[in-house]
């Protein structure tokens, strides 16, 4: 079997990490779990970006885009919706 450096373990999740956490708290979380008091270590220690990624990212930055739909609008929507189904009078005061 071949040999494998402990710390390509660690890389493979620090890499994982940054694809699966939506937010600084949760990588900031992984990280922790990683054993790094301070999430820079993570980053600097295994956070390294490869150029084809790199390019790959820069490009999506570049798309404009759409923000998503707020969940407080879909409630308001479903509301009206349901209201209007239901002929419930919506007269504003």
């Amino acid at each position: 079997m071949p040999y494998f450096n402990p710390h390509s373990f660690r890389k493979t999740l620090a890499q994982l990490g940054e694809g699966v956490c939506k937010s600084p708290e949760q990588f900031k979380a992984w990280s922790q779990n990683l054993g790094h008091e301070n999430v820079l270590t993570t980053f600097t220690s295994y956070g390294e970006v490869g150029c084809q990624r790199q390019g790959e990212i820069m490009r999506d930055l570049a798309t404009p885009q759409q923000a998503p739909q707020s969940e407080a609008n879909e409630i308001v929507e479903a509301l009206f919706k349901r209201f209007r189904d239901s002929r419930v009078d919506m007269q504003v005061r």
